[in-house]
């Protein structure tokens, strides 16, 4: 029964990855029709990220009221509402009422389900888990380009992610059974009981929590940042073709998809500290790649830094309750996904108004700023909570 419910959160987390990536590989297509500057994908990338904060700090409230099941499958059945609005959209502020329902369904379900396999389930699951987002991430951009080259418009793409995430919801909602039975026997697993989650007040002041809170905007910023302006980016700066782009810019999460599945066997003897270093220092080799003038380079660059990105957010979720204990765990990733989605919500929009006023080619150094910052926040993070040990001071030479 364990195992079967553990299948069902995999395929929850195929449906939030199915629109995640598709407004950075359809806007190529999209803003010239309807008259907006490019930089307006920021605009709905905002909206869609505020739906995401204000559903991700009342997860635990809804998810203590309703149960885990019923939020999963009424948040997909949301987003395949909101996809399906975006098909039939003709004006801008259509995609912006659209964009409510499309965040609101993200948030909520994205708390509940990680705070549960923290708990309940092995590091490796954690990755496997969010390997699968990257499942649902590869479809959207594949689809895209398809309907494109089809001559059939990116509407058509938007109606068959919609049609899916209808028929996910169906499978949740036969689900519903498994969660009433199923937590026991997950705690059993990791042997581990029910707790009482702190306020989200008493969690920000736990020493720590705000770097963690902090690691987690960048990471998320520079995701966001990647997987939405890839697109933009080697059409404006590669100057290749929008239906090439489109196909290319799931290189970004092929590379998300491929490092999460690897990192499952990784995860356990390198442990959560470790992948998050390793896969920083991936994206770091991948957004240099990004700055060479070559396109050969620009799509070897978007797969490293999938790849960086592929261990960081299951390990960064996986680490919580090591790092502020199991009692605190859904408190403080309410925090951290409430941070993440703030960093979601202000950056990609903010690169998008620095590409307009100077270059897109920025990117990759845009990228590298948000790195920076993760880096020093996690770091800081970690030495809060014990998980490494400061740096002794050099001795003096005699």
């Amino acid at each position: 029964m364990v195992h079967l419910l553990l299948a069902v959160i995999y395929l929850a987390f195929i449906s939030l990855g199915l629109p995640d990536s598709l407004l950075g590989a359809a806007w190529p297509s999209m803003y010239g029709p309807f008259g907006v500057p490019v930089s307006f994908a920021g605009v709905l990338s905002m909206i869609i990220a505020v739906g995401t904060i204000v559903s991700s700090l009342n997860s635990g409230r809804l998810t203590s009221r309703f149960g885990p099941g019923r939020v999963t499958a009424c948040s997909v059945a949301l987003t395949a509402l909101a996809l399906l609005g975006f098909s039939v959209s003709t004006e801008f502020w259509m995609l912006c009422l659209w964009a409510v329902p499309y965040g609101l369904g993200a948030g909520s379900v994205d708390a509940a389900l990680n705070n549960y396999v923290a708990l309940h389930y092995a590091s490796r699951h954690m990755s496997w888990l969010h390997c699968m987002w990257g499942v649902g991430t590869l479809v959207g951009p594949n689809l895209i380009s398809f309907a494109l080259s089809g001559g059939q418009g990116w509407q058509a793409g938007y109606r068959y992610i919609s049609i899916l995430q209808l028929g996910l919801t169906a499978v949740l909602l036969l689900s519903l059974p498994l969660w009433k039975r199923a937590p026991s026997a997950a705690q059993t697993e990791a042997g581990g009981g029910a707790h009482e989650p702190l306020g989200l007040r008493q969690a920000a002041r736990i020493p720590g929590a705000k770097s963690a809170v902090l690691g987690f905007f960048c990471y998320c910023a520079l995701e966001q940042t990647a997987g939405l302006w890839a697109g933009s980016y080697l059409v404006l700066h590669g100057g290749l073709t929008a239906g090439r782009a489109a196909a290319l810019a799931a290189l970004f999460y092929t590379g998300i998809t491929a490092g999460r599945a690897a990192c499952g066997f990784l995860t356990g003897p390198l442990g959560d500290v470790r992948m998050i270093r390793l896969g920083q220092g991936v994206i770091l080799a991948g957004a240099a790649a990004l700055l060479l003038p070559s396109a050969a380079a620009m799509q070897a660059g978007l797969v490293l830094v999938g790849l960086g990105c592929a261990p960081i957010y299951p390990s960064i979720i996986h680490a919580t309750p090591a790092r502020f204990g199991a009692a605190r765990s859904q408190a403080l990733i309410g925090l951290e996904m409430a941070g993440a989605y703030v960093g979601t919500c202000l950056m990609p929009p903010l690169f998008g108004a620095l590409s307009e006023r100077l270059s897109i080619g920025l990117m990759p150094v845009y990228l590298l700023a948000l790195l920076a910052a993760m880096f020093l926040a996690n770091e800081r993070a970690n030495r809060a909570a014990g998980l490494v040990r400061p740096a002794a001071p050099a001795r003096e030479r005699g």
